[in-house]
């Protein structure tokens, strides 16, 4: 199989992980609670990096860590996977999967405004104008309040709840944006790296769960889910996507077919989870990839 071939077949299937994650994200957090969905995921990621680390003959590499880069992934930890995910998974737990896994796309514009103080990068007026395409779009889905309602939630107003949800999916970006700026200055190896980070985020989780009693065993459907959640969404699939930058012959060849994923899974969103796709949300998601886009195109 040629390089490129190779390439495009780790990027579709990537792609085709990712796709299912707001489904199960929705799915899973009906039998349990953000925090131990948290807990579960990043126990099975911890095991499944590990595990790679231990195939690829890498597992050395966690030896040569020094004490500052020990301190670094525990910063980074701290924002992926242990905050980044508590405020996402709070979104999902509020809003319909399709708002909250659309909403949470913003964060390459986070990137991009976070990069202006954080990395001294200027910023052109037709940048300007993309981020604000892809803010419309945000409004657009936040249009839709009333689906924020959920049966059995708490006895807040739809407005109320929906903007608390919208909050929640748009402010994960930023930990995740932040993580990633943070991420490009540490030059240690991707799964070891990542392995240490997870690591971390499991502790954080493990110790808050201590400190609230929240420790219980869920139901199967729970830790199926979220063992599928540790397996696609934070271990093998980022593997995978590393393989595909790898062997592209350019990286904008795969990189930008990774926006087809809040398509695929608002359809997958809609036989699984049964949630009726606005016509909001496609609208909203429109303008917030193409915002996203069009940025990339004139960083280019």
């Amino acid at each position: 199989m040629k390089a490129q071939k190779k390439a495009y077949f780790y990027a579709f299937a990537a792609i085709g992980c990712w796709s299912t994650i707001g489904s199960a994200f929705k799915l899973t957090l009906r039998v349990m609670s953000p925090l131990e969905l948290l807990f579960y995921s990043s126990f099975t990621a911890c095991v499944v990096l590990l595990s790679i680390l231990v195939v690829q003959g890498k597992l050395p590499l966690l030896k040569q860590v020094t004490a500052r880069q020990l301190a670094h992934s525990a910063l980074l930890g701290l924002l992926n996977p242990f905050l980044y995910y508590i405020v996402l998974l709070r979104g999902y737990d509020i809003l319909p999967a399709q708002e909250a896994g659309t909403l949470n796309y913003i964060w390459p514009l986070i990137l991009v405004l976070l990069s202006i103080p954080m990395l001294k990068q200027k910023i052109s007026l037709m940048s300007i104008f993309a981020i604000l395409t892809s803010f419309a779009g945000i409004l657009i889905i936040a249009s839709h309040r009333e689906a924020a309602v959920r049966p059995g939630g708490p006895a807040q107003t739809g407005a109320l709840l929906h903007a608390t949800g919208v909050a929640l999916a748009v402010g994960s970006a930023f930990f995740w944006a932040l993580y990633w700026i943070l991420n490009i200055r540490d030059r240690r190896e991707a799964v070891s790296k990542l392995f240490l980070n997870f690591f971390f985020g499991f502790f954080y989780t493990a110790v808050v769960m201590a400190l609230a009693g929240h420790y219980r065993l869920p139901p199967w459907q729970g830790i199926g889910g979220a063992v599928y959640i540790g397996l696609f969404e934070m271990g093998i699939t980022f593997v995978l996507w590393l393989n595909a930058l790898k062997h592209s012959v350019t990286t904008a060849k795969v990189s930008n077919l990774i926006y087809l994923s809040p398509f695929i899974s608002l359809v997958i969103i809609h036989f699984t989870v049964g949630e009726t796709i606005y016509l909001s949300t496609i609208a909203g998601l429109v303008f917030l990839v193409t915002g996203i886009i069009w940025q990339q195109y004139l960083k280019h």
